[in-house]
């Protein structure tokens, strides 16, 4: 596969090196922007109980923005979990919030460098 990461890259060996089952960018999620216009997220990762994973060095606006639109729309019908390259990085220079405290403000969970093996197995339909 090609990865776009090292992050990528890195979550899928971890994958691969537990025999997990797993899709990559396999999965098109649909959703309208501020202007009401249908735009399409591929998540990076679904693994097989459902759990979708999305690797992220950077985190800007427009992609905390789109995860909020998704959750409002699909009404958490997606668990979209993120893995961060440094999870206590700023999310601009005029906040002090990190992207581990955006995730914790707006209720998703994540982890950093690799997937925790609890989400991995977690109501594994396998």
């Amino acid at each position: 596969m090609n990865f776009s990461s090292g992050l990528e890259e890195r979550v899928a060996n971890q994958l691969n090196d537990l025999n997990a089952k797993y899709t990559y960018e396999n999965l098109t999620i649909f959703y309208k922007d501020k202007l009401n216009k249908t735009r399409k997220y591929k998540p990076d990762f679904q693994l097989s109980n459902g759990i979708i994973i999305e690797t992220k060095g950077k985190f800007p606006t427009v992609d905390r923005r789109k995860h909020k639109l998704i959750r409002q729309q699909h009404n958490k019908k997606y668990d979209i979990r993120f893995v961060f390259s440094n999870p206590f990085e700023v999310c601009g220079k005029k906040t002090k919030t990190t992207y581990a405290m955006w995730c914790d403000l707006f209720d998703f969970k994540w982890s950093s460098l690799e997937i925790p093996k609890e989400w991995i197995f977690e109501n594994d339909k396998v």
